[in-house]
């Protein structure tokens, strides 16, 4: 069962939901397609099995390490602080979990941007994980509005996305200076920056600039 979903994993992360069969699975993995039919109903129950089994873990670890760290800094977090929790944590995964998981973070970065099938499997398995982040940098920016927090959110999504799908391109713009799979050099960078970010956006200089 690992290895039909590894396969599968591998196949979506490269073609999308549509762009695979139950066939091409099971060609992969040198079986009968009849096996797959024999677990599966349908390909949608196979790509939601591949999507679920690590979802569970890194919305998991994050709301751990979320918690974990609210306790640490009494009840009064720092934006860098609730991002690296969020981040790094899941950054680590990709790091540590070899080829499959960064074929997941991939996979995971094309389901976030198809909102025609995705957009629900995102909601199912990570909003409270993003809600558990947006809860600490409220208490870590009282005076920002919840408006510019969740467009901060937004923001910060993007850019893990991003990441995750290792498209290649800063690979041709830097002149292979950085690599879009270093996972490594961006969870160096992303926490930062992206709380910088925040500041600027929910800081006093900017609505008085308005």
């Amino acid at each position: 069962m690992e290895q039909i979903l590894d396969e599968a994993e591998f196949l979506f992360s490269k073609h999308g939901l549509h762009g695979v069969t139950l066939k091409d699975v099971a060609k992969r993995v040198g079986v009968h397609h009849t096996l797959l039919n024999y677990y599966f109903d349908d390909k949608k129950k196979l790509f939601d099995e591949v999507f679920a089994r690590r979802a569970v873990v890194t919305s998991t670890r994050r709301i751990e390490a979320l918690d974990e760290y609210e306790k640490a800094c009494n009840g009064k977090p720092t934006v860098e602080g609730a991002l690296h929790a969020f981040l790094d944590t899941d950054l680590d995964l990709y790091i540590q979990g070899g080829e499959s998981w960064k074929n997941y973070g991939a996979l995971g970065a094309l389901v976030a941007n198809t909102p025609e099938w995705g957009a629900n499997l995102m909601d199912d398995h990570f909003d409270p994980v993003v809600l558990r982040l947006i809860d600490l940098l409220k208490k870590a920016l009282p005076d920002c509005s919840e408006e510019d927090i969740f467009w901060g959110y937004h923001f910060v999504s993007g850019a893990l996305l991003l990441t995750l799908a290792r498209t290649g391109r800063i690979d041709k713009l830097s002149g292979g200076v950085c690599k879009s799979d270093d996972f490594t050099a961006v969870k160096a960078r992303m926490a930062s920056f992206m709380a910088a970010g925040f500041r600027e956006l929910c800081g006093k200089g900017r609505h008085e600039d308005e």
